[in-house]
């Protein structure tokens, strides 16, 4: 296990190593594998990063994003001018069902509201609206509407397991209810438990992934439950 002063250092390193981040802007601290970030970037995106590039760490369980975005001077606008490049850059991605989709901007936060049938859908507004100039933060209340069944949910989300060579799918299992998934079960790492994740939201028809899924690092359970 690695000590908090060595997780600190990894996730340092590693912010210092992406030429996309700043990593003199940024602070971080580490307890018993929650990692803290603080600090400021200039751009919404950055901070956006910053929180992935954490996550590859081995030996990160969970992170806590408090890196503020502070817009330099040229890259300020304001609510209408935000309001308008999001909307115009929706159009232009062919992931986004960009007439679904509402937005409202108030003091640089970007709401998205409307309904789609994927969450890939939901996650692609994320994508394009966070590396706007000038967006300080987005809130996306778009929900995730289909016509698929309970079990047909369940069903898809255990044969991607099944096919997944990142986990062993003996070790996870899904319930259903209402489109609300609940995933429990044991992995080895943050990018393990992040494939659970994604996995479960590539199905569609998922509104909600309940992921109670715990992380044990290798080396700290018995390696037969994995099959090896």
């Amino acid at each position: 296990m690695k000590t908090d002063a060595h997780l600190q250092r990894d996730v340092l390193d590693e912010l210092d190593w992406e030429p996309s981040v700043d990593a003199a802007q940024i602070g971080v601290t580490a307890k018993d594998g929650v990692v803290t970030l603080a600090g400021h970037v200039p751009v919404y995106s950055v901070k956006h990063k910053a929180e992935e590039v954490t996550k590859r760490i081995y030996g990160v369980r969970a992170v806590a994003n408090e890196i503020e975005v502070r817009p330099s001077d040229a890259s300020v606008l304001d609510d209408q001018q935000i309001a308008a490049a999001a909307v115009h850059a929706l159009q232009w991605d062919s992931e986004v069902p960009d007439r679904n989709i509402q937005i409202a901007v108030e003091d640089g936060w970007i709401k998205a509201e409307g309904a789609v049938e994927y969450h890939y859908q939901k996650d692609a507004v994320d994508r394009v609206l966070r590396h706007l100039r000038g967006a300080r933060g987005i809130k996306n209340e778009i929900g995730v509407v289909s016509p698929r069944t309970i079990s047909a949910i369940k069903s898809a989300i255990e044969a991607a397991f099944k096919r997944s060579s990142l986990l062993n799918s003996k070790t996870l299992a899904v319930e259903v209810e209402d489109s609300k998934v609940t995933i429990t079960g044991d992995v080895h790492s943050l990018s393990e438990l992040a494939e659970v994740e994604r996995t479960a939201w590539s199905t569609g028809g998922v509104r909600e992934v309940r992921n109670c899924v715990t992380i044990t690092p290798w080396g700290s359970g018995p390696a037969e439950e994995w099959g090896y």
